[in-house]
This record gives structure tokens, sequence and C-alpha cells, in this order.
């Protein structure tokens, strides 16, 4: 079990370069006012669904009351409203610099509750 739950876990953070990696290499263009959603994008907001869900449920199993609960809604809501900007934008050439920039915000909030809420 800790050796699908590492090969997730890297999987995970996997997802998370992907996400975030996409959206750093469009700031220049999002500045410009002609930022898109780029595949790496939403492949990585769909791997960090696939994988958080998978990982909760795998952690669950092997040690039950050792996920916060209350961390992992959070972090759930966001990556949802991540996931939803994602998908609404992906095929439209030109992505409004809002959404843009809520989807790296919002990706970066993830990753300071995941390293902060103890």
């Amino acid at each position: 079990m800790d050796i699908l739950i590492g090969i997730l876990v890297i999987l995970h953070f996997i997802g998370l370069a992907s996400l975030l990696g996409g959206f750093l290499v469009q700031v220049k263009d999002i500045i410009a006012g002609k930022g898109t959603v780029v595949a790496a994008m939403f492949h990585g907001a769909l791997t960090q669904l696939v994988t958080g869900l998978l990982l909760v449920g795998l952690v669950q199993m092997a040690e039950p009351g050792e996920i916060d609960n209350a961390k992992i809604a959070v972090k759930l809501v966001v990556l949802i409203v991540i996931t939803v900007l994602v998908i609404m934008y992906r095929k439209k050439p030109v992505a409004p610099s809002w959404a843009l920039w809520a989807i790296g915000g919002l990706t970066v909030a993830n990753i300071a509750v995941a390293v902060l809420w103890k």
C-alpha cells in the first residue's frame, strides 16, 4: 500500500507541476491580454483531482483517522474551482486574464494550504 501511495503522491506532484507550469509559461501572454488555457493546465488539473481523491481514499483505508477532513475539503473546493475554470476556457482562443490569474493564484493557494495547514 505504501508503494501505491508513494506513486500517487509522485503523480500528484507531476499534476501540480503541469498545472502551475502551464500557467507560468502564459504569464507574458496574460499580461499582453492574449493568454490561453494550455493543454498542460487541463491535464494537470485532472491529474491533481484524480490522484488527490485516490490518495485520500487509500490513506483513509490504510490509516483511519489520519486525514484532516476540513483541510481536504478546502483543497477539493479550490481544485474544483480551478478545474471548472480550466474546462470553461480551454477551447477559447483567448481566455480572460482574470480567469488565468485565478487559476494561477488558486493553484498557489492550494499549495499553501497543503504545506502550511497543520
